[in-house]
């Protein structure tokens, strides 16, 4: 009698690594490119770098766009990969997304916007507010996939 077998994630195990590292590098490439099209392009809040010439912001706008396109991509083309080698893991891969968004979200928010003083959120009003919302849910974010990768390390043993 012919036995049908399921190949289609019979190697997660095998590429937890991977699933997550793919997921991390997918939710920073979307986060920024959500960043970059509402914060910079939409609603006009501040470019990429503020610090020079309108012309520099969008130079340093278009840099950044490029980063989160190239990050979206590459991660699309490892995500392939995971289904090719039936290694996907969505549980895995969705965990790595939330640690990604929210860790690029939490080092704009503190490294970006306050040490390095490249941009703010917005400027000419009461900036508390937006970093607070900003980095609190950067930090939600970051539980999220946490607790998923968690789980997910928990099933593999």
């Amino acid at each position: 009698m012919y036995e049908k077998k399921n190949h289609k994630h019979e190697n997660r195990f095998h590429y937890k690594q991977r699933n997550m590292w793919t997921g991390i590098l997918f939710g920073l490439g979307v986060v920024a490119f959500i960043d970059e099209v509402i914060f910079h392009q939409l609603l006009h809040w501040h470019h990429f770098y503020d610090k020079s010439t309108a012309n520099i912001g969008l130079v340093s706008d278009g840099l950044f766009h490029a980063f989160s396109f190239f990050a979206t991509i590459g991660s699309a083309f490892l995500l392939a990969d995971l289904h090719r080698r039936h290694g996907f893991w969505l549980k895995r891969w969705l965990g790595g997304i939330f640690l990604g968004a929210g860790v690029f979200q939490l080092y704009d928010g503190i490294i970006q916007h306050k040490f390095m003083k490249l941009h703010q959120i917005r400027y000419h009003v009461d900036i508390l507010p937006y970093d607070l919302v900003w980095n609190i849910l950067a930090a939600i974010l970051i539980v999220i996939g946490i607790i998923l990768l968690f789980q997910t390390t928990q099933k593999a043993r």
